[in-house]
């Protein structure tokens, strides 16, 4: 749709437009940035909802997953290569995910495919995540949460024209 330029507040502005525009109800919150799940932990207080995380993740083919888990979950990235039939997976690099979904570190998320245009990340969705009322992810920078509902993040997902794989992911 539009290729979001380095300002967080552009991109993030541009994000809730569209999702404004395909009639998805968010909500945002401000504060520090935080760049793990323990940062988060101690930040957000009491936000509502279920709170997640996010990988993105290339085989050795150079395909590039988004894990989207709840953030209690250690995601055993063998298991998840062999349920997709991926090869090996490891962390992508900074410059890789700059240049798939431009964002930065700290700040992957599954609002990022409104820039992967080309279609290059696969979505993957954890289905128990999805049973939650609302579900919290950064809008393309670290120092905000926006939790909309599951069905809302699923129709945003279709219209970035991605198909996400929903898998149950094992809990220990």
């Amino acid at each position: 749709m539009m290729a979001l330029d380095e300002d967080p507040s552009l991109a993030e502005t541009q994000l809730y437009r569209r999702l404004e525009a395909i009639e998805v109800a968010y909500m945002s919150h401000a504060h520090d940035p935080v760049f793990t799940v323990a940062e988060a932990q101690a930040l957000r207080g009491s936000l509502p909802g279920q709170h997640c995380k996010c990988l993105l993740l290339v085989d050795k083919k150079e395909r590039l997953y988004l894990a989207v888990v709840r953030e209690e979950i250690t995601v055993d990235l063998k298991w998840l290569a062999g349920a997709l039939g991926a090869g090996r997976f490891s962390f992508a690099k900074p410059h890789l995910l700059w240049n798939a979904l431009h964002v930065k570190p700290g700040a992957v998320t599954p609002f990022a495919l409104i820039n992967d245009r080309a279609h290059l990340v696969q979505p993957v969705l954890d289905a128990a995540m999805l049973d939650a009322p609302l579900v919290n992810y950064h809008p393309l920078r670290n120092d905000r949460t926006t939790a909309i509902a599951p069905q809302g993040l699923l129709k945003f997902i279709s219209e970035c024209g991605h198909v996400a794989k929903i898998l149950r992911f094992p809990s220990a």
